[in-house]
């Protein structure tokens, strides 16, 4: 991308209280990185009360960035892949500031200030990262996938880093465990794709692959029509019941993290499942009603994820990993 081209377009910037000379800017900008998870995030808790005090800043730092990546691939205005380009030069400049030991840091946009002392302070590569702009890059010219191979394909671009980012902060390399990681990343992100089948329509995106429309006699322009009868019902079905076994297979995670970690989780897991469950629970009308997470039902996660916790008992209940309906063959 050109000098010009990119000089045409600008990030969003959140507003912030002090200067960037103010001896406070850091904090300020991790206190905006909280905010923006605090008031944008719905499903899942970001950075909890179950993580070490020491840690939620950095969770806050790393949502920050995977927040503002999909929301210039999803909802900005205007070259969104110029602005995908700024935001990976922000990135970039986060590097550049770990290496020169002394100096101001080189990143403008707070979100990467803070970032910067992230990658730091817990020696975290840029590939993750670079995979979630890559992500949304496809975004802007794939909106279907022929196959499930294909959409897992780019679940490890647009969820799996995630997992991998949280995995750094606890200090956790090992490559086995970061695999193990990418199924409930994995998880998430389908649960969230059949969360939103009726969403992702508004932006001519249909995440079911093709293959699995054509199996269940299912037709795009019955999806584009939000046309449910049975035949739709048992294919949202079928995805619901994929996503959640990734979730099943993914659990043993749990095992090899230390006990604050493991709770936190345990809280996207249960979250994710929660999901799946909400999707059954209305019937997988997803084409006319979004499924939602109640605030009653959230602050029962919570609840119940901290008594376990403290309990030392399986921290997601077995019920969790089941169907809420009786499937008929």
């Amino acid at each position: 991308m050109t000098q010009s081209a990119t000089s045409a377009v600008e990030l969003p910037v959140p507003k912030m209280e002090v200067g960037s000379n103010s001896p406070g800017y850091l904090e300020a900008t991790f206190a905006a990185c909280e905010y923006l998870a605090k008031t944008h995030y719905e499903n899942f808790s970001v950075g909890s009360r179950l993580l070490p005090k020491h840690l939620r800043k950095h969770f806050y730092s790393i949502y920050a960035f995977s927040r503002g990546v999909d929301d210039l691939g999803d909802e900005a205005d205007g070259d969104r892949l110029a602005l995908l380009d700024l935001w990976e030069k922000e990135l970039d400049s986060c590097y550049s500031a770990t290496k020169q030991a002394g100096e101001s840091p080189i990143p403008s946009h707070p979100y990467f200030v803070a970032l910067a002392e992230t990658i730091r302070t817990f020696d975290i590569p840029s590939e993750p990262f670079k995979r979630l702009i890559e992500a949304n890059r496809r975004d802007q010219t794939i909106t279907r996938h022929k196959t499930f191979d294909d959409l897992l394909e780019y679940c490890t671009y647009s969820a799996n880093p995630v997992g991998h980012l949280v995995l750094y902060l606890s200090g956790v390399r090992d490559p086995k465990l970061h695999k193990l990681a990418n199924k409930t990343c994995t998880g998430l992100q389908l649960a969230n794709f059949w969360q939103d089948v009726g969403v992702d329509l508004e932006i001519d995106r249909i995440y079911i692959p093709q293959e699995d429309l054509e199996r269940f006699g299912v037709t795009e322009s019955q999806i584009t029509e939000r046309t449910h009868d049975d035949k739709f019902e048992a294919l949202i079905r079928f995805q619901v019941d994929r996503a959640r076994q990734l979730f099943i297979d993914g659990y043993p995670l749990a095992n090899h993290l230390e006990s604050s970690l493991k709770s936190d989780f345990a809280l996207f897991a249960r979250g994710g499942l929660a999901i799946l469950q909400a999707i059954e629970q209305q019937n997988y009308t997803v084409l006319s009603k979004r499924p939602r997470i109640s605030k009653l039902g959230k602050v029962r996660i919570f609840a119940s994820t901290w008594i376990r916790s403290k309990l030392g008992i399986s921290l997601i209940p077995k019920r969790d990993f089941k169907s809420t309906k009786r499937h008929t063959a």
